[in-house]
């Protein structure tokens, strides 16, 4: 890094939490606020015009959400560095901006000291988790995916009318396709859901709410 400070952007949509980082950064020598957005839809246009090196991303905004922006930022520029500040702690989120390419997800809670050394990581091309996101991710290796994950789309639609009461003819003529067909395609469909039948599959379908269902 040299004498250079680390150039950073913030992008969140709700004002004092961005003149609270402005002023958070202000508090070290080495860190310097450079730009700012308010949204996820102008992220990519600060960054190509600003060049930060490391934006610290909220995620839950208005338009394009902070898994968009920090998807495009990185499609722009694969050595982007983004540390997602969020105040939420889902665990879908979190994989979500991982997997958009962040390299650090904190909560707005965290200390100064510990955001600061978020923002030299993330500058130095690694990643750092708050414990919540640590803890997300265990649980997201360690639990068993849930029932329908691996439904191909044309089994989601099978599963669709199979919920809406149709039998192998009738789904067969609603997607044009044999009766036969349809009755492969069901068949798929209770293997993966671990169904001995079509009303269980319906039922599983319901309860993991793999496909909506009107009474």
């Amino acid at each position: 890094m040299g004498d250079q400070p680390i150039r950073v952007m913030i992008v969140d949509d709700q004002p004092v939490v961005r003149q609270g980082l402005a002023t958070f950064l202000t508090a070290y020598d080495d860190l310097e606020l450079v730009a700012e957005a308010t949204s996820g839809d102008e992220t990519l246009a600060a960054y190509i015009r600003f060049e930060p090196d490391v934006v610290l991303m909220d995620l839950v905004m208005p338009g394009a959400d902070g898994v968009e922006a920090t998807r495009r930022v990185r499609e722009h520029d694969p050595e982007a560095r983004i540390v997602v500040l969020t105040s939420f702690r889902d665990d879908d989120l979190v994989q979500a901006a991982l997997q958009a390419g962040a390299l650090g997800y904190h909560l707005k809670n965290a200390s100064a000291d510990t955001l600061a050394d978020a923002i030299r990581v993330a500058y130095s091309g690694r990643s750092t988790l708050a414990p919540e996101a640590t803890e997300a991710l265990i649980r997201a290796a360690t639990q068993p995916p849930s029932p329908g994950h691996d439904l191909t789309d044309r089994e989601m639609e099978v599963l669709t009318l199979m919920v809406q009461g149709l039998n192998n003819r009738e789904i067969g003529e609603k997607l044009f396709v044999s009766p036969s067909t349809a009755k492969f395609h069901v068949g798929n469909i209770l293997g993966k859901l671990g169904a001995d039948s079509r009303s269980e599959a319906v039922a599983i379908a319901i309860q993991n709410g793999i496909v909506a269902y009107e009474s």
